[in-house]
């Protein structure tokens, strides 16, 4: 499974972090940070979910208030 963050679009809610550990404040920039990922695109970054933390991720996608966060399951499909 693997999330995809739109840093972009993110307006620094930071509901995401409180759902999943996956995501972390950078009070900075007034955003979230998907840690351990890799930027695939300008302001896209992608990361794969552990095993044992994919509800928590689904979560935090379903709780962004702007949709920045989108969930694949392992064959590429779209799930949150």
């Amino acid at each position: 499974m693997q999330v995809e963050f739109d840093r972009d679009t993110c307006i620094g809610m930071f509901q995401c972090v409180a759902e999943w550990d996956g995501f972390e404040k950078d009070m900075d920039a007034g955003k979230a940070v998907l840690k351990n990922s890799e930027e695939t695109e300008e302001g896209v970054f992608v990361a794969e979910v552990p095993e044992d933390e994919e509800l928590d991720a689904k979560f935090s996608a379903r709780s962004c208030p702007v949709d920045a966060i989108a969930v694949y399951d392992d064959d590429g499909e779209q799930i949150v």
